[in-house]
């Protein structure tokens, strides 16, 4: 049984779920369905886990200066909805009612700028290195209740961000095991 719960586009807080509104986002085009779920993966610096960088970059709080790899990221403003952790804990920057910048110049299915109808979730990672079980769990179990929440979001209608951006993205990557994932939606 998912313990999942949305108060105002908004998962509940509980031990495993905070809030930390992020000033990147804005208003869905209207009329506008949120029909399309866009997984991605970020880590910062790439590769080491468990560090405030992603929560600073999508707070616009990011001290460029703090890493190298970081320069490119000045003067970025970028969001998700939701950001899973190598713990499976859950951090939400935007309301699911609002258009996070999470997709840049995408496409699904021959509709153009994602963004406007999906909703964004970085799990913690890379391409090429395995998510942990704790990732997997509460991806399925999120996935699932916005499924029923936005029942437009089917589950053909779950991407991976190198699918809306194809050669110029890559996330999740070969270590996402989309067979696995799909089979634990299905358990929920």
């Amino acid at each position: 049984m998912s313990t999942v719960k949305c108060q105002g586009h908004w998962l509940a807080t509980s031990a495993t779920c905070r809030h930390v509104p992020s000033p990147n986002y804005n208003a869905r085009p209207q009329p506008q369905t949120i029909s399309l779920l866009v997984i991605h993966n970020i880590s910062l610096p790439a590769g080491e886990f468990a560090t405030p960088y992603v929560e600073q970059l999508f707070t616009n709080c990011l001290d460029c200066q703090a890493h190298p790899s970081f320069h490119d990221l000045a003067q970025l403003h970028v969001s998700a909805h939701l950001f899973i952790n190598r713990a499976g804990e859950v951090c939400q920057f935007v309301p699911f009612d609002q258009r996070a910048w999470h997709a840049g110049q995408s496409s699904f299915a021959g509709v153009a700028n994602c963004n406007d109808y999906s909703i964004g979730i970085e799990l913690e990672g890379t391409d090429d290195i395995a998510y942990t079980q704790a990732q997997y769990n509460k991806l399925a179990e999120v996935s699932h209740y916005l499924q029923a929440y936005y029942p437009a979001i089917t589950r053909d209608r779950i991407t991976g961000h190198s699918t809306i951006a194809p050669g110029r993205k890559t996330d999740p990557g070969p270590a996402f095991d989309w067979p696995y994932f799909y089979q634990l939606l299905e358990l929920q």
